[in-house]
């Protein structure tokens, strides 16, 4: 194993299994998906059932794919896609910064996904067991994962996010 490989399977592990906790806690924490379905239409993701469940399978699913790296852009595709939609629904309007509610988080974990989408998951992953490493690696693995994930997220914002107008003050 070489230290690039090593690196790969550390952050690839880390990255991975705090995306699909935060689809487990979705599922089985609080208030499982009946609250987090009620928390998606009030912030504007409607049908908000559909999107509790679509959200937390994503999350679980990209999160262990990005961890065994396995079929890595689609993985970082789902992390962008997620992030994407998580920034601009609930955290464009706190700036930057996580401290403060902010999209800062949601950038990290996107960026993690294409850049091991684009430098490969390492020969310790499902990706290199099965021979795939150099064919969606590189510019293949930056394009579906970066453009894959924008695209989908985009359009899941564009078709579902319709937020409840926002009163006047005094009204």
């Amino acid at each position: 194993m070489t230290a690039l490989d090593a690196g790969a399977l550390l952050l690839r592990v880390i990255a991975g299994l705090t995306m699909a906790a935060h689809g487990y806690q979705k599922f089985f924490s609080g208030g499982r998906i009946p609250g987090t379905a009620r928390w998606f239409d009030s912030i504007g993701m409607r049908p908000g059932r559909l999107h509790a469940v679509l959200a937390a399978g994503a999350e679980v699913a990209t999160g262990l794919m990005l961890a065994l790296g396995l079929l890595t852009p689609l993985a970082g595709a789902g992390f962008v896609g997620l992030m994407l939609v998580a920034a601009w629904t609930v955290h464009r309007a706190n700036g930057f910064y996580s401290v403060n509610s902010g999209w800062e988080y949601n950038l990290i974990l996107a960026a993690i996904g294409v850049a091991v989408a684009t430098t490969g998951p390492g020969e310790w992953s499902l990706d290199g067991l099965l021979g795939l490493t150099d064919q969606l690696s590189g510019l293949t693995g930056f394009a579906i994962s970066a453009g894959g994930g924008l695209i989908a997220g985009a359009a899941l914002l564009a078709i579902c996010y319709r937020p409840a107008p926002a009163q006047a003050d005094g009204q």
